[in-house]
């Protein structure tokens, strides 16, 4: 399926054509790296099961015109005795045949959408299928760029789409396929042209190049192979231009140059040296390259490449050197061991970010070895894990999942119940539990403590009245049946009776809700500050902490996770707590 000998020139003889027109293929055998699609068309050919429209998706340069004028010419081929049917191998010599491969056959018509867009354009078609075909067996439409059509124009088409005449085919291609309409699609068998793979377009390329009597070396080809990135028309307009600048014999240097490419030994180099942390060196070798004609953002391509070909070694050494050059896989060899995952994972996302900078750069050279300084500071650089393993074998013991406990610096009254588990006892800031409300015979809860009724106030949804509880009431006294309260400043007026009314509803028992004048606790949320602030000292005591802080100089404990409270969801109370208290709204009771 990918022997170039069955390819055919347009012409032998004449004006020059580009490597590109001359050498497209004639036949199905000729289309390389598309043998599924082929197999497709082939069994529905030979078994009488034609849809009545295609759509051909792909990256530029894969084939699709191609493609579609070979379908056409497989569809109307009529054989050299003129008596043959719809063939996979059209005979080439045939009157029809002929006239579709010299683009001149009145009843194949092919239509640019990037240039006829609207909907006029798309009446004219549909004007046209009413009447049969006048040479050919089909009419066949081929419509490139399919994606530019207008809105309107996509919907004056959908009728004769999905219900075409029976002398009407329709083929599509397109690059852009998520900008076709979803009922356009519907109505189409779909083909997704491959990308053709590097080694597969350097055979091609040597094979047209034995036929042109040029001489290109293998590595020359192998550029010329990666910089078409799948695309066999990029491909060979690279060639045409290399022959043009080698004046018939091509080296890896001439291409190199005409590229921009950086030399691939050199790139190693570089590599080698910037991961190693010799920076002058390589600052000296990326210099020497972009002297040399290199581009800079191409050097750092060059360098991703390489470290996502050793990041595949690392992983899977068979497969990643398969049709490497042997100075290659033994550099590989050598260096991939001393490179562990982390720094090759830091490597790419480092190359990754400077490549962006490259391109943006007004002074991409200055941009790239700003990029490479970078790296090779950062290439000796431990992982976090590595970093915690050091300390904690050399300077501290290892970190406890939560710091010692420590009360208070002033516990509260008696008589708040759970309030107590926000003020002292651990360290951290723990949430507010869910209440625990015992039932009465009535089947209503009793609260306990005051953070049972900010739960409850949570499970009525009192948004409002649980945010004034936790911000603006000071505890005094609690007992089931009795509350003393002192509000702070922002408390509303009315919010002591409608507490009281609240819980009188809530629990069908009468609460005496009062003013007192005495100092009382800290709100429920100057608790949970208190208790954070504490925790944060605590952590940056901790001898691991320090020295970690001693090994990265001008660090700070930004913020602290507790991985085992991290894993339950807060409850709705302690959300309300980290809320801004200057969002609360007025109390609508």
């Amino acid at each position: 399926m990918t022997d170039g000998t069955a390819q055919i020139p347009e012409t032998t003889a004449g004006p020059y054509r580009v490597l590109a027109r001359k050498y497209r293929p004639g036949t199905f055998a000729a289309l390389i790296g598309q043998e599924p699609m082929v197999r497709t068309l082939k069994n529905a050919i030979d078994s009488g099961r034609l849809a009545h429209a295609f759509v051909l998706t792909g990256v530029r340069g894969v084939g699709k015109t191609t493609t579609a004028r070979l379908i056409a010419r497989a569809l109307n081929c009529v054989g050299a005795d003129g008596k043959g049917g719809p063939t996979v191998d059209p005979c080439g010599v045939c009157r029809q045949c002929l006239a579709i491969a010299e683009s001149r056959h009145v009843d194949v018509i092919e239509m640019d959408a990037a240039s006829r867009t609207g909907i006029d354009d798309i009446r004219e078609i549909i004007d046209g299928v009413r009447y049969a075909p006048g040479d050919a067996r089909y009419k066949i439409y081929i419509i490139d760029e399919v994606h530019m059509l207008s809105k309107q124009a996509f919907n004056g088409l959908l009728k004769t789409l999905e219900e075409p005449p029976a002398h009407v085919k329709f083929i599509f291609a397109t690059t852009e396929i998520r900008k076709v309409p979803i009922t356009v699609l519907s109505r189409c068998q779909r083909f997704d042209l491959r990308r053709i793979e590097t080694a597969t377009l350097k055979q091609h390329f040597a094979r047209l190049a034995e036929l042109e009597n040029v001489e290109i070396d293998d590595d020359a080809l192998a550029m010329i192979a990666r910089a078409a990135d799948g695309s066999v028309r990029d491909g060979l307009s690279l060639m045409d231009q290399a022959i043009s600048h080698g004046a018939g014999k091509v080296d890896a240097a001439q291409v190199r140059d005409m590229l921009g490419l950086a030399d691939r030994a050199r790139v190693l180099d570089l590599f080698e040296a910037v991961m190693g942390g010799d920076i002058r060196t390589g600052l000296a070798n990326v210099r020497e390259q972009y002297n040399a004609g290199a581009d800079p953002a191409a050097i750092i391509e060059d360098l991703l490449g390489v470290t996502h070909w050793l990041t595949q070694m690392k992983l899977a050494p068979e497969a990643s050197t398969d049709g490497l050059p042997e100075a290659e896989r033994k550099f590989g060899e050598k260096i991939v061991g001393s490179l562990t995952m982390p720094s090759l994972t830091r490597a790419w996302q480092m190359l990754l970010k400077g490549l962006e900078e490259t391109r943006a750069a007004p002074a991409p050279i200055s941009a790239a070895e700003m990029v490479l300084i970078r790296l090779a500071y950062a290439a000796d650089l431990p992982s976090p894990a590595d970093l915690v393993k050091k300390l904690q074998g050399t300077s501290a013991p290892a970190m406890t999942a939560a710091p010692a406990a420590a009360p208070a610096a002033a516990p509260p009254p008696s008589g708040n119940g759970g309030a107590s588990a926000v003020s002292h006892g651990s360290a951290r800031a723990e949430p507010l539990p869910q209440a625990d409300l015992q039932p009465q015979a009535s089947g209503l809860p009793q609260p306990r403590t005051f953070l049972d009724i900010v739960a409850l106030a949570v499970e009525q949804k009192e948004g409002v009245l649980e945010a004034h509880l936790i911000d603006n009431v000071h505890l005094v006294r609690f007992q089931p049946g009795r509350i003393e309260l002192r509000p702070a400043g922002r408390a509303p007026p009315d919010l002591i009776g409608k507490l009281s009314q609240r819980l009188h509803e809530w629990t069908g028992v009468r609460w005496v809700v009062t003013v007192s004048r005495e100092a009382g606790e800290p709100t429920l949320r100057e608790q949970r500050q208190a208790a954070e602030r504490q925790r944060h000292d605590e952590v940056n005591e901790h001898p691991l902490v320090k020295a970690a802080l001693r090994a990265f100089p001008g660090a700070q404990v930004t913020s602290i996770i507790d991985t085992a409270a991290a894993e339950a969801a807060p409850s709705e109370a302690d959300t309300i707590i980290d809320a801004d208290p200057d969002e609360l709204g007025e109390l609508d009771l």
